[in-house]
């Protein structure tokens, strides 16, 4: 058995843990008969948005907050006072004022949250090079090897980490540590906020047994309904079946569900995990169902996506159109592209043929596209006899970025760009 005093970072052996560090009188310790041979960790900041406008703002450190849009838009972010209230992540934002009448509700500051997400992952990265990050305010971390270098176990130097975070930006992060990325990220969700759960290889097989299907990463909920059909509603349900048997019956997600369920999960934290996917949606402020409308909308987003595929020296060969009904239904539709593009032309294109199969009447609250399947810019939109347009496209296109990289992004629009009035779009990069 091990000991670990969060606030101190005392270090020591032994049979029976303290109630108290006898450091410092602590009660906040960590014991476990694994503690000091785990080294893959999950960093995930305490409800970062909320909280790092709670830093930024004093006076409403004690009020529930809400980052997100207009009363048509959704949660980004609650507090964890909001919380109380049953606010949640991704909750309409109609239904959280309704649960929360009183909380202070902010406009998300990308911008602002990603620099403070930033100077976090540097620290990070100054505990081990192996940081994998998953969004802006979460990471993995691989820590085998560092012991020399910080003196003391991972466990020890994760909690050093913890400490600096919120020494040097006033914010507070949960650590989950495991032997694997699976269950670290499981384990960061235990002790929320300013939590450090432990799950070793010792407890993994009991600790999931009686969890749901849906604690398996990627497990959405039409798969959870699939495997509930066939009996599977928790993980010991998954025991039952070989490997071949999950495969055959769920595909390569049969592979996961299969290894996963065991405490097995041989994934690297790749510090240099490429971009699967860019996007960007809107949320409209009165619902439209009207196809050209819809289109209107759609045009700046692909502009949009465009934008940050060349920045990133990127091109995508699957594009995706999203749209939520007015009922909060989610619609997902798909079309692979003959190669990469990184043009805004053809991805409207392809987003605005996938628009017109679902504008049958029904009114949207919401659009986005995106691409996916991604590839190096140089293998964007070669020449193609059959398309012997796209090469204007293509110069037409990068004269508007030229003029725009000169005068700014509202020097040149096209037509189909004027948008109705309200209606700003989010993005997402993932």
């Amino acid at each position: 058995m091990s000991h670990l005093c969060r606030d101190c970072l005392w270090v020591e052996p032994g049979d029976a843990p303290p109630e108290r560090c006898p450091q410092c009188a602590s009660p906040r310790l960590v014991v476990h008969p694994e503690l000091s041979e785990l080294a893959i960790a999950h960093i995930d900041c305490d409800a970062f948005y909320a909280n790092v406008e709670k830093r930024d703002n004093p006076a409403i450190r004690e009020k529930p907050v809400i980052v997100g849009g207009g009363r048509r838009g959704v949660v980004a972010a609650a507090c964890y006072v909001a919380r109380l209230y049953g606010v949640r992540s991704a909750m309409p934002m109609f239904k959280a004022l309704k649960a929360c009448p009183d909380a202070v509700v902010i406009r998300p500051d990308m911008a602002k949250y990603k620099e403070a997400g930033q100077r976090i992952r540097g620290l990070m990265q100054e505990a081990t090079p192996l940081v994998e990050p998953l969004s802006i305010d979460e990471a993995f971390l691989d820590l085998r090897g560092t012991e020399a270098l910080h003196g003391g176990p991972p466990a020890r130097t994760l909690a050093a980490l913890a400490l600096r975070i919120e020494q040097a930006f006033d914010l507070t992060v949960s650590i989950g540590l495991s032997y694997n990325k699976f269950l670290a990220k499981i384990a960061s969700d235990l002790d929320k906020p300013r939590g450090f759960a432990v799950i070793g290889r010792g407890e993994a097989r009991q600790f999931l047994a009686d969890r749901p299907v849906g604690i398996v990463w990627g497990v959405g909920k039409a798969l959870q309904r699939a495997l509930a059909r066939d009996g599977i509603l928790t993980i010991r349900d998954l025991w039952r079946y070989e490997d071949a048997a999950l495969a055959a019956r769920y595909g390569a997600m049969g592979h996961r569900l299969y290894h996963f369920s065991r405490g097995e999960d041989e994934r690297r934290v790749e510090p240099d995990a490429p971009t699967k996917s860019i996007s960007a949606e809107t949320t409209f402020e009165t619902d439209l169902s009207d196809q050209s409308a819809l289109a209107r909308e759609l045009w700046p987003l692909c502009e949009t996506v465009a934008r940050r595929l060349k920045r990133s020296a990127l091109a995508g060969r699957t594009v995706t159109l999203k749209l939520k009904t007015r009922d909060f239904q989610l619609l997902t539709r798909r079309q692979r592209l003959s190669d990469p593009t990184q043009l805004a032309e053809r991805i409207f294109e392809a987003a605005g043929s996938l628009l017109a199969r679902e504008c049958d009447g029904r009114r949207f609250r919401l659009i986005g596209a995106g691409v996916s399947d991604l590839a190096d810019g140089a293998e964007a939109d070669p020449p193609n006899l059959l398309e012997p347009e796209r090469a204007h496209a293509a110069r037409v296109e990068q004269a508007i970025d030229r003029v725009r990289d000169k005068l700014g992004p509202e020097a040149i629009v096209k037509g189909r760009a004027f948008t109705a009035p309200g209606n700003k779009p989010d993005s997402a990069e993932d």
